[in-house]
């Protein structure tokens, strides 16, 4: 009977922030040996990637004292698909993403509900949808405009996590054509956004 080496979580977070400097699954494999830290096939590395479940880093919430919160039209294979994504103005962490089929009230409304469940109730401050002032009236938000900081701030945090995503389904598309339920996709996600944190955190 062969046994396998079951692979270490210290090594595979050696892996997985390789990926995310910006490497190739096989240029991952390369640099993880060529370092001696231990040997994987880009293959493995992918796998990784799919399976990593991220733990949360809590954020300080104390911090929290205002949600910036926008949407943005992403392509995913052939389809195109809303990320919702909403940040801190002080830490710069990104609070909580999904992605959705629709863009409209009631999306917005639970991906809100979400984050109040998680982080309590913060004013909220978006761009003029009319989606998010009805939201927020309903779960019983503070709610305005982004100010020119808030409006650079996280439009640069979407723009970063847009284009990374779609790069990343380049490379990796959906294998259910036809039917594609893109986990891959939010699970690609809540490894980036783990990732990112941890940068901002302890930068």
């Amino acid at each position: 009977m062969i046994r396998r080496n079951r692979t270490s979580s210290k090594d595979i977070g050696y892996g997985l922030y390789l990926y995310f400097l910006g490497l190739s699954t096989r240029n991952v494999a390369k640099a993880l040996s060529f370092l001696h830290i231990i040997k994987r096939s880009h293959v493995a590395i992918w796998n990784w990637i799919q399976k990593y479940q991220p733990k949360r880093i809590s954020s300080q919430r104390n911090k929290i004292d205002e949600l910036i919160v926008d949407e943005a039209v992403i392509k995913v294979g052939s389809e195109l698909i809303w990320l919702w994504v909403a940040i801190g103005p002080k830490n710069k962490q990104i609070l909580a993403q999904n992605i959705s089929q629709e863009r409209n009230m009631f999306v917005a409304e639970r991906f809100l509900s979400n984050i109040i469940g998680e982080y309590g109730k913060h004013p909220v401050s978006t761009d003029g949808g009319t989606w998010y002032p009805q939201a927020c009236q309903f779960l019983k938000l503070s709610h305005h405009i982004h100010s020119s900081y808030e409006k650079s701030l996280i439009e640069r945090t979407i723009q970063y996590i847009k284009d990374r995503t779609e790069n990343f389904d380049d490379y990796f598309p959906c294998n259910r054509k036809g039917r594609c339920n893109h986990f891959h996709v939010k699970n690609w996600l809540a490894l980036f956004v783990n990732m990112h944190n941890k940068e901002v955190l302890y930068s």
